[in-house]
């Protein structure tokens, strides 16, 4: 191998681009090809009825067919019936879109009792063992008479100390049982069932628990209901094949039927289980009427019936259950207008109730007692102004004659229409400045007054007042909680309908307002909603950013993680809305302060996706700025960036690439300017911690130095990308925790450099060929697997780019760099030591083919042999007798392995050769004629 004589011969054809012919198409070539079969006897056609004098034959004949007519008129009606029912429905006075969460919110941990006569011992809904009912019993034996004949309708059952689940549980067994009663033609026992649940609705012994229970009797008696009504609905509208007389006799039986019902309920002695049972058949009178007058007669004697019920709060849900079951017959709003009239009349008992629980908080606070009103109140509003708003102005005069009216208010104001709250907003701050209601406090009313208008504001010639006269009320509230809670809500109109000096004025106000006694401390949740509620709905995050009293209102987050959720929060901000480029210093000051906190949470602990999500935010911020043709000053705020965030590497490398950018911006073709951004990434770069993106960067870097003519630069790069790679390591961790080796990156790295090296003349204080050499030299101490193939494919790589260093003008040039061809010009000595280095490489690929050989990797020395004998015959003197004899002994190392190869590799090396023959047999025919006789041995091989 030491006597081996390599010699660079000269291109002498031309490199010549296989071009694929185009062709001009009409349809896309991978579009589907449909064949239509026209047949053109016109007799078949006739006999299958398409000829033109058949089909309009056929059409006649279908419109003189009266029952063709009338089943289009019914397939038309159908699909009318099907649009209809495809439009949306207003559910708003759909009572089940309350009921969950009137079951969430009304909760109680005490225990409740039951009564009733119709629950078994045994069996739950689920199968399982149900829960032991605890009994009031006088002895033994009759407690065991009880278990044996459960369902007597003389043994009422007591059961005690059950838990809000429990509970739930037995009137979910409670239904059950009434349906399969009614199933089973026990229409008496489901009745009882029926009366029973509804006396429990005079129970008030756990009151926080009472709107819950009013839902889930109700919806027993709802199943009641249903049942009756789909009873008398098959009873009247029987067999529609039967005759008129029957379909008649069918309708006047349900209607003694439907009498009946009601001549039973009407026996009921107590008076509340009766209105309820009769409320909940309801919709049976549609059997017995259809008049629009009789139906509001019945709800207004209900409505009187009524006023029997002394408890307030029983009698307003039963007056809810009138008023449900009523808007489902008639648009009437008479009755729900008596029922509200009713109402006020035992408005004052409320507040009785009010100041005797507030002698006795223990029990219930007067505030938890109002507001288990509310779901009942919510909703009789809301059926009395749905699609009708003749008696809003009514309810309200008559909540002004009120005393303690802030129970009536509170529910206007979640019931009540936002454009008729806007149009009296002045009105309602000043009936809300005036109200004193015990357990209704003025911050409630103003909370629900701020969602109203932040929906919908007021005029704008009365927003200004308007604003003034609630925050006169809001900051007189002397509890931070209360005010906090307020500003919160109100904070969505400030910033929907006022300039930026109000959202600023109300920054100020809370940051004075909370910094007193450290308030801030225990709300910082609200905190963090008024920035993120101001930020959704102002429109420019800029003009934010820049107001005095925003930094300073980040100063309220004194923990640690909250002011860090809080910046992420802006700069998310930020990145969404924000699509402009800014140079303001204010602008771009108030994003440094947010992005160094960021930064400064970074430490040693961060886990990689955290600092991920903030290197992306900081990104972004960083591209926003833009100094437009001030290059030196964006240079400068690249240079503050790099000392604000310096515990982030995805930071710099976006650094370090705008730098790069920035250079190339450069229009005055000055070198100073690109030395300057060239010089910052040079420091930059080793701040980085992972060597693989130092390499790339000292790459990029280096490669714009040579375009702008600064070759000191780019050898300072070069060199220090080539150092790194003994620091590079053996292997990364993936994504999935798995190891993954850098050999493949180091190859491709390495390929690419030695591509830019072509072009990179030669230095003269450091020798010819200086960063071939040192790369030749780093992949030769470089560790790598025993048998990895990575350093022959960059040995072979260097063997290219020494070819192309030995010809008379390199492929390409970059413009104004004088490479090698112009500044040697093709000197016999530069050509030696290209020559030179052509044998050290391939002494080094051919220890590596020994070393393959010895780890028995046929395989991969044979493709390395065939990939080292082209090069030989492309690049080398084949007059030369050791050359040509390494060339025959490759050739016949991978013919030795011809079984592990593939079945063409062979055969295409050798037509390579044959067509590389042909190319220069003309232009060169001594070198042809070294070519021909190395043919002639792989042929007899």
């Amino acid at each position: 191998m030491a006597n081996l004589e390599w010699v660079c011969v000269p291109r002498c054809y031309e490199v010549r681009k296989n071009r694929l012919a185009g062709q001009v198409t009409v349809d896309h070539p991978l579009k589907q090809q449909t064949v239509t079969v026209v047949d053109s006897n016109p007799l078949s056609r006739a006999l299958e009825g398409t000829d033109p004098l058949s089909q309009f034959a056929r059409q006649d004949e279908e419109l003189n067919d009266p029952l063709n007519q009338m089943v289009s008129e019914f397939d038309l009606k159908s699909k009318r019936r099907e649009r209809e029912r495809s439009e949306p429905e207003d559910n708003t006075l759909q009572w089940s879109s309350r009921r969950l969460g009137i079951l969430n919110r009304f909760t109680t941990n005490e225990k409740l009792s039951l009564s009733t006569s119709f629950l078994v011992a045994s069996g739950s809904l689920d199968g399982n063992e149900s829960i032991k009912a605890q009994t009031v019993v006088a002895d033994k034996t009759k407690y065991r008479l009880e278990q044996l004949d459960h369902f007597d309708d003389g043994s009422m059952r007591h059961m005690m100390d059950l838990t809000q689940q429990e509970y739930i549980q037995r009137f979910e067994q409670l239904k059950q049982e009434l349906t399969q009663s009614w199933h089973n033609d026990q229409r008496v026992k489901a009745l009882k069932i029926a009366i029973q649940c509804a006396k429990m609705l005079a129970d008030t012994t756990v009151l926080q628990f009472y709107p819950s229970q009013y839902v889930l009797i109700t919806d027993i008696l709802d199943v009641f209901g249903k049942l009756v009504y789909d009873r008398l609905k098959a009873k009247a509208f029987g067999d529609p094949t039967a005759s008129a007389a029957t379909l008649e006799r069918e309708r006047e039986a349900a209607r003694d039927t439907c009498q009946n019902w009601f001549y039973k309920i009407a026996s009921i002695r107590e008076l509340l289980p009766r209105l309820y049972l009769e409320l909940s058949i309801f919709k049976c009178y549609e059997f017995l009427t259809s008049s629009r007058e009789e139906y509001e007669r019945i709800l207004q004697r209900l409505t009187h019936q009524l006023r029997g019920i002394a408890d307030p709060l029983v009698s307003s849900y039963a007056r809810c259950y009138l008023v449900r079951m009523g808007v489902t017959l008639t648009n009437s709003k008479t009755y729900i207008r008596e029922n509200f009239s009713d109402l006020f009349t035992i408005y004052p008992q409320i507040f009785r109730f009010v100041a005797r629980f507030n002698l006795h908080p223990e029990i219930v606070t007067a505030s938890s007692y109002l507001q288990l009103y509310v779901p009942a109140f919510d909703y009789m509003l809301l059926c009395l102004v749905h699609k009708c708003e003749l008696h809003t102005q009514d309810m309200l005069n008559e909540c002004k004659q009120l005393k303690n009216n802030g129970a009536i208010l509170m529910s206007i104001l979640n019931s009540f229409k936002s454009e008729f709250i806007a149009t009296n907003a002045l009105e309602f701050i000043e009936l809300i400045n005036t109200s004193e209601t015990p357990g209704i406090s003025k911050s409630q009313l103003l909370r629900s007054l701020g969602s109203c208008v932040s929906s919908c504001a007021p005029l704008q010639e009365q927003r200004v007042s308007f604003l003034k006269a609630a925050f006169e009320t809001i900051n007189k509230l002397t509890d931070p909680n209360e005010y906090i809670n307020c500003v919160e809500t109100w904070a969505v109109f400030v910033s929907q309908y006022f300039t930026v000096h109000e959202v600023n004025r109300l920054l100020g106000e809370l940051n004075a307002r909370m910094c007193l006694g450290k308030a801030y401390e225990k709300h910082y949740s609200q905190l963090q909603n008024i920035l993120t509620r101001i930020m959704q709905n102002y429109r420019s995050i800029e003009l934010l950013l820049i107001q005095p009293n925003f930094l300073p209102y980040l100063d309220l987050f004194q923990k640690e993680s909250v002011r860090v959720e809080v910046c992420k929060n802006i700069l998310s901000f930020y990145k969404q809305n924000s699509d402009e480029y800014t140079c303001d210093a204010v602008v771009t000051n108030a994003l440094m302060y947010l992005g160094k906190i960021l930064n400064d949470s970074v430490n040693a602990l961060s886990v990689e996706d955290e600092r991920r999500q903030i290197s992306q935010l900081i990104n972004v911020f960083i591209h926003k700025v833009h100094f437009g043709r001030d290059l030196e000053q964006q240079l400068s705020f690249y240079v503050e960036a790099r000392g604000t965030f310096s515990n982030l590497d995805a930071v710099y490398v976006t650094l370090v690439h705008a730098a790069c950018k920035l250079a190339t911006r450069n229009r005055s073709k000055s070198t100073g300017f690109v030395k300057a951004c060239i010089a910052y990434c040079f420091i930059t770069i080793p701040s980085i911690g992972a060597v693989q993106q130092q390499m790339n960067l000292y790459l990029l870097c280096g490669q714009l130095a040579l375009q702008h003519l600064c070759l000191g630069q780019a050898d300072a790069c070069f060199e220090a990308a080539l150092q790194l790679v003994d620091e590079l390591p053996a292997a990364t961790v993936d994504f999935d925790g798995k190891p993954r080796s850098l050999e493949r990156f180091l190859v491709s790295y390495m390929c690419n450099m030695l591509a830019t090296l072509i072009v990179v003349p030669d230095s003269p204080e450091q020798g010819v060929l200086y960063f071939l050499r040192l790369l030749l030299d780093v992949v030769g101490r470089h560790e790598f697997k025993t048998d990895s193939t990575a350093p022959s494919i960059i040995y072979l790589h260097s063997l290219d780019m020494l070819y192309t260093q030995s010809l008379e003008k390199f492929p390409y040039h970059i413009k104004g760099v004088v490479s090698n061809d112009d500044l040697y010009g093709h000197d016999p000595k530069f050509l030696q030591e290209v020559n030179n280095l052509c044998v050290q490489v391939v002494d080094a690929i051919l220890l590596q083919l020994k070393s393959l050989g010895v780890a028995h990797q046929q395989r991969s020395q044979a493709e390395l042999a065939l990939e080292l004998f082209l090069r030989i015959v492309r690049y080398a003197d084949l007059e030369r007798e050791t050359i040509s004899q390494l060339a025959v002994n490759l050739w016949l190392l991978a013919n030795k392995a011809q079984a592990q190869l593939d079945v063409k590799t062979l055969p295409q090396t050798l037509r390579s050769v044959e067509v590389l023959y042909k190319q220069i047999k003309d232009a060169s025919p001594v070198q042809a004629q070294a070519i021909a006789k190395l043919l002639l041995r792989m042929r007899n091989s």
